[in-house]
């Protein structure tokens, strides 16, 4: 049998990332502590860089309803994961959806928590919109929690805000908690459900970046890059993200990063009559035409949200304005909102990296409350 435990040498509590998307759930887990032995997702698009930001974990493009103990054992051998991390795609439970309960997406929780059964982690973390709780949803979440509540003490459903989080945007989520009984919540209880970091102001996140107006310095791997503008101040918010991270990352962007480097400033072009209505528009204030939100310097960002893929009609989602340019931000900027760091890659194309950014976790969110149920971990540990 493959032994992947000699294989990796497991030496922090791992996590299975399920529904992993472009990894900002995965993200807050590696940040937080956690060691990845294994992520799940469907679309190949929204996975397309995760194997590059996630060099040393274990990626499976498949279908979360299809894996068995049989998939499981060829993934990850003997191991009992420490925790389960996954937000099943919630297009069937959002309010600026058709809000249908029998869209087929919404079995995906049940899959998830099937998932659990199987894995039998130590915990397990889910996510989705607030649209869940809502009544005509709530039933389904409360019968795919019925298949775990035998074995798991549950904490929630809660609602967070990635604002509350350290982020610089607003993204309302809803999270539910599963724990056995060999774990303890108690020290970390209160902050989980109401974590208090001060929120950033979009000047604090992206202001420091440089504008894609200016020239790219080189093209590298399908990626452009541009040059950081030494006279423009970074916050601490910025300064972070700005770091290389352990154990995580691509080559090519810590390469770049230490070269003084960053990517996905690709500028989205509009029509002269398009500026010209940016321009016109107040930061603070939505532009009339478009509808699309003007952000301003120091407010923050309302909730970024995905377009919608090929078979689902290829919708653009809103982009809001840059508080100073009549131009959209760039992906690079609405990931420094989400609270992505610069070395994480996205897709070569703006489309599908502005898809990653609005079906992702925040990292800011994740890693705060992953962070505090690794404090779980090292209380045990330390017992």
């Amino acid at each position: 049998m493959f032994d992947i435990n000699r294989v990796m040498g497991l030496s922090r509590p791992t996590f299975v990332d399920l529904f992993s998307g472009c990894g900002g759930f995965g993200l807050g887990a590696e940040l937080a502590g956690f060691k990845n032995i294994a992520s799940i997702d469907i679309d190949p698009n929204l996975q397309h860089s995760y194997k590059l930001n996630f060099p040393n974990a274990q990626v499976h493009l498949a279908d979360i309803s299809t894996l068995d103990s049989n998939f499981w054992e060829f993934a990850i051998g003997n191991i009992r994961p420490d925790l389960v991390i996954g937000g099943p795609p919630c297009q069937g439970f959002s309010r600026i959806g058709l809000r249908k309960p029998e869209d087929p997406r919404n079995s995906l929780i049940t899959h998830f928590f099937n998932q659990i059964l199987l894995l039998k982690p130590k915990l397990f973390v889910m996510e989705n919109v607030e649209g869940i709780l809502d009544r005509q949803n709530r039933p389904i979440l409360d019968d795919a929690l019925s298949l775990v509540s035998g074995g798991y003490n549950i904490l929630g459903p809660f609602k967070l805000n990635a604002l509350d989080c350290g982020a610089a945007t607003s993204r309302k989520r809803v999270i539910v908690i599963g724990y056995r009984d060999e774990i303890s919540l108690t020290p970390v209880h209160h902050r989980l459900i109401a974590p208090s970091v001060p929120a950033v102001t979009v000047m604090e996140a992206i202001g420091d970046l440089p504008s894609p107006s200016n020239s790219i310095i080189c093209r590298e791997a399908h990626y452009d890059w541009w040059a950081y503008e030494a006279e423009r101040h970074s916050s601490k918010y910025a300064r972070s993200l700005k770091k290389a991270a352990v154990n995580v990352g691509a080559e090519l962007s810590a390469r770049m990063l230490s070269a003084g480097l960053v990517t996905g400033l690709m500028r989205t072009k509009h029509t002269e009559a398009v500026v010209s209505r940016f321009a016109d528009t107040a930061p603070g204030s939505i532009e009339q035409t478009s509808r699309y939100p003007k952000l301003s310097w120091e407010g923050h960002c309302p909730t970024l949200r995905a377009g919608t893929g090929s078979d689902k009609g290829s919708f653009q989602a809103m982009r809001p304005i840059h508080p100073e340019e009549p131009r959209v931000i760039t992906v690079r900027e609405a990931a420094r909102l989400q609270g992505f760091p610069d070395w994480f890659l996205f897709h070569p194309t703006i489309w599908h990296s502005f898809r990653m950014i609005g079906n992702s976790v925040s990292p800011m969110m994740s890693r705060y409350v992953l962070g505090l149920l690794w404090e779980c971990f090292d209380l045990e540990v330390a017992a």
